[in-house]
C-alpha cells in the first residue's frame, strides 16, 4: 500500500499511519504541531492538513518565520494601521487577516519571538487580533499549523518558548520522522523525482545505487534526494550508476557500513584472528565490487589491490 497524496509520496507504514490520523481529525479545528528535521515535508504536511480539511476552499496562508526580520515579524501577521509606525505611510492588512476562515502555517515557530509569544496566544485564545496602532478588535476565524524543527519543550525549559504557548499549538502533535528511518521510501520517492523532472526519459538506477542511497544518512532529509535526483537525472543517460552520485553518497571508502554486512564475522568469541580477517575480506570484496557495478578494475582500485591480486582473492574466495 502506498499514498501520493498530492505529492507525499510514501509507502511507510508511520507515514501513512500519520495521514490516516489526520484525515480522521479533518472536520476539526483543533492546532496541530508537525515535529521534524529540515527537508522531512513539514509544509506538504500542512497542505494536506489544510486540504482534507472543512476550510479547504478558504485560504492556507504559508508564513516562514525563520525568514522574516525580528522586527517584521509583528507587523506582517498582525497588520497594522497608517501611522502607527515611523515609515507606515498605508494601512496594512496582516497575515492573520488574510487567513481568515483558512488555514495559517506558522513555520519554524521555534523562531517565534519570546516578547511576541505572549500575543500570539492572545489571539488564539481571544480569537481575535489588534492591528498595530488599532483599539479595535477584529474577529478571527482561522485553524492554526505550526512546525518545529527543534524540541519546543526543550526551549521551554531553557525558557525561550511559553509554556502556556506550547500546550495551545501542541494540541495534535505529528512528528514527522528522517528520511533514514524510512528507507523504504527511497525507491518510491526516486522514481517520482525521476519521473516528475524528466517524463520523457526512461532511466534505470543500479543496484549499486540504491545500495548507496539506502545507506546514505540523508542529513537534508527528502529534499536533499530530491534535489540530488533533480540534477542527476538532466545528465543520466538511460541508466544511473555509482558515478553519477555525489561522493559524499557514494562513498570513496569501501568501509563504509561495513559493519552492517560483517559484523556477524565477530559474533564467535572462539574463531582466531585469522578466521575473522578471511570472513572481514570477503565482505570487503563483495562490497567493493557492488559499489563500482561490478568492474573489477574500479574494485581493485578502491581496495589498493592490483588487478591481478584482487582477481586471486576472488576466486580464493569463490566470488563469481
Amino acid at each position: 500500500m502506498n499514498s501520493s497524496n498530492n505529492y507525499i509520496v510514501t509507502q511507510n507504514r508511520v507515514v501513512l499511519d500519520l495521514l490516516s490520523q489526520i484525515e480522521k481529525t479533518s472536520n476539526s479545528d483543533c492546532s496541530v504541531l508537525l515535529i521534524g528535521e529540515t527537508g522531512v515535508g513539514k509544509e506538504l504536511f500542512a497542505e494536506f492538513i489544510h486540504r482534507t480539511s472543512n476550510r479547504n476552499n478558504f485560504p492556507l496562508v504559508k508564513v516562514a518565520l525563520s525568514t522574516l526580520p525580528a522586527d517584521l515579524i509583528e507587523s506582517e501577521l498582525f497588520g497594522h494601521e497608517k501611522g502607527a509606525f515611523t515609515g507606515s505611510m498605508n494601512e496594512k492588512k496582516g497575515l492573520f487577516e488574510a487567513s481568515d476562515k483558512g488555514t495559517i502555517f506558522l513555520d519554524d515557530i521555534d523562531d517565534f519571538p519570546l516578547n511576541l509569544q505572549s500575543k500570539l496566544l492572545r489571539v488564539l485564545e481571544s480569537k481575535e487580533i489588534k492591528r498595530i496602532g488599532s483599539q479595535n478588535s477584529i474577529p478571527l476565524d482561522i485553524r492554526l499549523i505550526t512546525a518545529s524543527k527543534l524540541d519546543l519543550q526543550q526551549l521551554v525549559a531553557q525558557e525561550k518558548f511559553r509554556i502556556d504557548l506550547f500546550f495551545r499549538i501542541n494540541v495534535l502533535p505529528i512528528v514527522i520522522p528522517p528520511l533514514r528511518d524510512r528507507i523504504d521510501d527511497i525507491p518510491i520517492l526516486v522514481d517520482y523525482f525521476l519521473n516528475f523532472y524528466e517524463p520523457e526519459k526512461r532511466i534505470e538506477v543500479s543496484d549499486a545505487v540504491w545500495e548507496s542511497l539506502k545507506n546514505y544518512p540523508w542529513p537534508g532529509n527528502v529534499r536533499e534526494l530530491r534535489n540530488i535526483i533533480q540534477r542527476i537525472a538532466l545528465f543520466a543517460n538511460g541508466k544511473i550508476t555509482i558515478d553519477n552520485l555525489p561522493s559524499e553518497i557514494r562513498g570513496d571508502s569501501p568501509f563504509k557500513n561495513f559493519m552492517k554486512t560483517c559484523g556477524h564475522c565477530f559474533e564467535n568469541k572462539n574463531m582466531k584472528f585469522e578466521q575473522v580477517m578471511v570472513c572481514v575480506e570477503k565482505h570487503l570484496l563483495e562490497h567493493a565490487l557492488t559499489s563500482s557495478d561490478g568492474n573489477r578494475t574500479v574494485a581493485a582500485r578502491m581496495l589498493g589491490l592490483s588487478l591481478s591480486t584482487f582477481r586471486d582473492k576472488l576466486r580464493r574466495h569463490n566470488i563469481v
